[in-house]
């Protein structure tokens, strides 16, 4: 028996391994693997409605919700939360958001120090039901978020009731504040106290003063200044001549050569008086003797 040489196995190795090398080198690489794209993000858009500072956290169960602790949490409503306990409102509000299943309240809170830019004793002039009108006026009878205030429609409706230009609100969101006017104040929305599915509570800067707290200025009415009568111009008329009365002896000789027909039954008598007769009768005569 022949011993087979292992030199052709070698070989046979050797080949196919540089075969195999080859067609690697010829084969494409193969690319890495790329990334998929990231999205491009939009630009923040700046809000109409600003973003007021966030409210401390507070229980939002059910008929847990009491105004009086909400804005003596801050002990910066004491004036305000004083008048809605004497005008018993604040029962009122507390009732109504016991019970409410749909929309809600807005109440407009002013500090402590808004009610001291009121003119000295200025709440003391208020009636009862002036006092009541004033916070009912700070109450909006619905809800109201704070990204909200431009869908409003002015005039805005007050609890204080729907008099138009007495008790309503100019309500206006432009350039990042949210202005509120009342025709007597003008003011701003400073922050949120309280927020929950039914009542928002805002700090506003000044008193809102309704407008039926005013009586109109009545407007006087200057008369025009009234012309003087032209000058009455009289024409002056010359005096006419004075009649001048014929002397008594003028008149007895008009009268003497006065000629009075006088009618009788067969004709006219022709009758002469006065002095002249003598004389009239001497000519008749020497005219007859004058005739042949």
């Amino acid at each position: 028996m022949t011993k087979q040489s292992p030199l052709p196995i070698s070989l046979a190795l050797l080949f196919s391994l540089l075969h195999a090398t080859a067609l690697a080198a010829l084969s494409p690489a193969t690319a890495p693997a790329q990334s998929p794209p990231t999205p491009s993000t939009a630009a923040p858009t700046t809000p109409l409605i600003p973003t007021l500072p966030q409210p401390p956290p507070t229980d939002n169960t059910p008929g847990a919700t009491d105004i009086a602790s909400i804005l003596g949490q801050t002990n910066s409503f004491n004036i305000f939360l004083r008048l809605m306990k004497t005008t018993q409102l604040i029962n009122q509000l507390n009732s109504q958001l016991i019970t409410i299943k749909s929309g809600g309240l807005t109440i407009l809170a002013p500090e402590d120090g808004a009610f001291s830019e009121l003119p000295p004793g200025f709440l003391n002039t208020l009636s009862d039901g002036q006092k009541l009108k004033l916070v009912q006026f700070h109450v909006l009878p619905d809800f109201v978020s704070s990204a909200s205030f431009d869908t409003l429609t002015n005039p805005v409706r007050t609890l204080a009731g729907n008099k138009p230009g007495k008790v309503e609100l100019e309500v206006i969101s432009y350039g990042g504040s949210v202005n509120i006017s009342t025709g007597q104040v003008n003011t701003t929305i400073n922050g949120i106290v309280y927020m929950d599915k039914h009542l928002a509570v805002y700090k506003v800067g000044k008193v809102l003063l309704p407008s039926e707290f005013f009586p109109a200025k009545k407007k006087t009415i200057v008369a025009a200044p009234t012309r003087a009568p032209a000058p009455v111009t009289e024409t002056v008329r010359a005096p006419e001549p004075a009649k001048v009365k014929p002397s008594s002896s003028e008149e007895s000789s008009a009268s003497s050569t006065q000629v009075v027909p006088t009618v009788t039954s067969g004709g006219i008598r022709i009758g002469v008086s006065g002095t002249w007769v003598l004389p009239l009768v001497l000519g008749v005569v020497f005219v007859g003797f004058l005739k042949p």
